[in-house]
């Protein structure tokens, strides 16, 4: 085997032991990604047209977070902070503007 096969080897089984990871923390890929689908498309249907597009993003991150929590690990605290951070960045932003 050359440094290079060797090399790719060493990279594809640290990524299978990321995703064995991310999945025991996340859940299952399909069902997490099916959930985050759903609770994005809630957010689609009922968005106000003048919403701001980062708002907007923020609500979809939290979406994911929040598939994230319903179907992996409902005590793993990065995605509760992820979900604390997303929101922050909002309010900051219009602590900002309305400063301003």
């Amino acid at each position: 085997m050359n440094q290079y096969e060797l090399h790719m080897m060493q990279q594809q089984q640290g990524m299978q032991q990321t995703l064995t990871k991310r999945g025991h923390k996340y859940g299952d890929y399909k069902e997490m990604a099916r959930c985050a689908q759903h609770l994005k498309e809630v957010v689609r249907q009922f968005r106000n047209p003048v919403m701001d597009e980062y708002k907007q993003e923020s609500l979809e991150m939290i979406c994911l977070k929040m598939a994230r929590i319903l179907c992996g690990d409902h005590n793993y605290f990065d995605s509760w902070h992820d979900i604390e951070g997303y929101a922050k960045l909002v309010s900051d932003r219009l602590t900002s503007e309305r400063e301003a």
